[in-house]
């Protein structure tokens, strides 16, 4: 080979080992890693690609010469009775087939293996020995061969027991991942920002900062977990023949184990774990990047051996990676609903969360400011499950010199009308109101939504074309529609204008609730506007009280008694109000019910997971009768949570908090109960 084509990939391959250092550096040590995962895997996966092409350009200090980042702490060092050995990852179904077909060709044998299954957790991985079942010594990975000595740090964690139960071995080496849950990491976060202090960028972070305190003090206050699931050294009279009943010991002698840890028969059966908790994996206490799957025998892992620094008979299949590098083309302004407006940032088009992702979602000025983000940066963006879009982190070392900070604009960008501050806030507002199309638009759509006035039919597109058509400017014209301009619409059929009047004129008969939730007045919801009607009992009587008035009812604060009055002096929306009621929405007279008809009246209640045998809007709705107020967060206050299937981190901080938790049956029993 010529010296300079040698040349050029040696000064390449140094280019990705300083980079890939540096990563490690950050992540290892500092705990505070400036790009996703999946940035540094490919990275990784490149330098390995180039090694094996050129075997002869491996050098001993390469990043894939060894386990993992190195230490350099004030920790003390301690050397593991063996070596900590990582895994290699497989991205895809193929990769994972080849990873197989490398087991039977290595076997010599086209049998199925069984496999034992477990989440990967986001974590950092931690050995502990136990001599004569009592906690000798507790290392991090370090560079596998030597970690550092965190032993008064792990002491601290509740879940990792001092001592052993039952008839545990003499020497038990016993690995495991340390790790910080969603609910602990919310709430330290949350705490931060009201100090005005630096938050963490994710658990996996926390959990590594909190691990790694000077002070064990600190470390206990942080709650980290840990879940076990392999074994390092351990002498033992009997040898377990498979690690999922390895796993099961380690159970038996007081070592936590991930709860999701399945065994399957075969590597079908990998795959539809892997599917099945892709599928839960926002609803989990922790986080987790992908799973792992080992051989479940362990003669035949002993028979696989290892590599350098991977065990032949495991593997880890990573989910899509859920934050990637992009760039930041530009920033545009949307006007919602109320007015709003809200920055949203244009990408380049990029994979992530298993999506391609182009939009995202700055929330506000003060958000911008804070990430100092500028159009032409590269950021980091995530996507987790259904979330929207956000970006993390600017990558401040790859700023061109010809990016532009972003600057709120003076007028809306839909109607032209002035844009303000409200004060105290980081909303900025366009004062069209609904002169403002955008505004028009939305008020329609949250008028007609199901909670609302429940026009079924009339959705968002359907909404976008009527306005654009100009056959609707208010809300009111939704009751003057005409039948033959509706039938000149693109795909909509005689059959389908029919079913749309008809959901029109079924949508007059409403409750004095959801009309005042419909006219989407700024911070009223389903509560507030049930609250609003129980207490003045008509819309006149809402429109006339005074700021004092409204106040006086429940969860009914300044802010947004303000908004009530501001909305009812305009005269427009009295106008409106007034058109509506001549059309013919009405409703029931409302009866307030005596305090014995409402027996939770006082109590605060949360729904989490899915409810089978009815819809969570029934549910609520019932509860509110009953004087319930139905809540979105779990707190101290609460008085119960009613737990559907797939109950996540709700759930998790209910019991944390030792709050009282029923199934759906017996919420159901209940509610017949109190029903009468």
């Amino acid at each position: 080979m010529k010296s300079d084509v040698i040349e050029t990939i040696n000064k390449k391959i140094d280019q990705l080992k300083r980079q890939i250092e540096e990563y490690n550096y950050q992540y290892y040590v500092l705990d505070d890693p400036t790009v996703p995962d999946a940035e540094y895997d490919r990275l990784m996966r490149e330098l390995q690609a180039i090694e094996a092409e050129h075997p002869e350009l491996v050098t001993a200090d390469s990043p894939t010469q060894k386990v993992g980042g190195k230490s350099d702490s004030v920790f003390q060092p301690i050397e593991h009775l063996t070596p900590m050995l990582s895994l290699d990852n497989v991205f895809s179904e193929e990769e994972f087939a080849a990873f197989n077909q490398r087991l039977f060709n290595r076997l010599d044998d086209s049998t199925e293996l069984e496999f034992t299954c477990e989440p990967k957790l986001d974590g950092l991985a931690i050995s502990i020995v136990y001599r004569d079942g009592v906690l000798e010594s507790a290392a991090t990975r370090g560079d596998g061969k030597t970690g550092e000595d965190v032993t008064q740090n792990i002491r601290t964690i509740k879940s990792i027991p001092l001592r052993l139960r039952g008839d545990f071995p003499p020497l038990l080496d016993v690995r495991g991942e340390v790790f910080m849950p969603k609910s602990v990491f919310e709430e330290i976060n949350r705490k931060a920002l009201e100090n005005d202090e630096k938050t963490f960028a994710n658990p996996r972070n926390a959990a590594a900062g909190s691990l790694r305190q000077l002070d064990p003090a600190i470390t206990a206050e942080r709650e980290l977990s840990v879940y076990f699931y392999s074994i390092g050294t351990l002498q033992e009279s009997e040898p377990v023949e498979y690690h999922y009943d390895r796993l099961l010991q380690l159970r038996k002698w007081g070592l936590p184990v991930c709860p999701e840890t399945e065994k399957v028969a075969d590597s079908k059966g990998c795959l539809s774990y892997h599917e099945k908790i892709l599928a839960r994996r926002e609803s989990l206490p922790y986080e987790i990047d992908g799973v792992v799957y080992k051989v479940n025998d362990i003669a035949t892992q002993q028979q696989l051996g290892f590599v350098a620094k991977a065990p032949r008979w495991a593997i880890a299949h990573k989910f899509p990676a859920q934050e990637e590098l992009t760039k930041l083309v530009a920033v545009d302004f949307q006007v919602g609903r109320t007015g709003a407006i809200t920055p949203v940032a244009r990408l380049e088009p990029v994979f992530v969360g298993g999506v391609t992702v182009s939009n995202a979602t700055l929330h506000n000025m003060d958000e911008i400011k804070r990430l100092d983000v500028r159009a032409g940066d590269t950021v980091i963006i995530r996507r987790a499950g259904d979330v929207i879009p956000q970006i993390v982190s600017v990558i401040v070392d790859k700023r061109p010199s010809d990016t532009v900070e972003v600057d709120v604009p003076e007028e809306c960008p839909v109607c032209k009308s002035a844009v303000e501050r409200e004060a105290d806030q980081a909303i900025y507002r366009c004062t069209g109101g609904l002169f403002c199309d955008a505004q028009k638009k939305q008020a329609i759509k949250h008028f007609a939504s199901r909670k609302a006035m429940d026009i079924e039919g009339l959705g968002d597109k359907l909404v976008d074309v009527l306005c654009d058509e100009n056959l609707l400017k208010t809300v009111a014209d939704i009751y003057r529609l005409p039948r033959e301009p509706l039938l000149a619409l693109e795909r909509m059929a005689e059959k389908s204008v029919d079913n749309l009047l008809s959901a029109i004129e079924k949508s007059k008969q409403t409750t004095l609730a959801k009309f005042i939730y419909s006219l989407g007045i700024r911070e009223v919801g389903e509560v507030t506007a049930m609250n609003l009607a129980n207490r003045f009992l008509t819309i006149e009587a809402v429109q006339a009280a005074t700021k004092e008035e409204l106040e006086a009812v429940k969860d009914i604060g300044e802010v947004v008694a303000e908004h009530l009055v501001s909305f009812f002096a305009n005269e427009h929306n009295r106008k409106v109000v007034t058109e509506l009621l001549e059309s013919g929405v009405v409703w029931p007279e409302i009866e307030v019910p005596d305090e014995d008809q409402q027996p939770l009246l006082g109590q605060t209640w949360v729904l989490t997971g899915t409810l089978v045998e009815m819809k969570r809007n029934d549910a609520k709705q019932r509860l509110l009768k009953l004087g319930a107020k139905v809540s979105g967060s779990v707190s101290k206050k609460t008085t119960m949570v009613v737990a559907g299937e797939s109950a996540g981190s709700k759930l998790t901080k209910a019991q944390e908090l030792g709050v009282a938790v029923i199934n759906e049956e017996e919420f159901i029993a209940q509610l017949a109960t109190y029903e009468g």
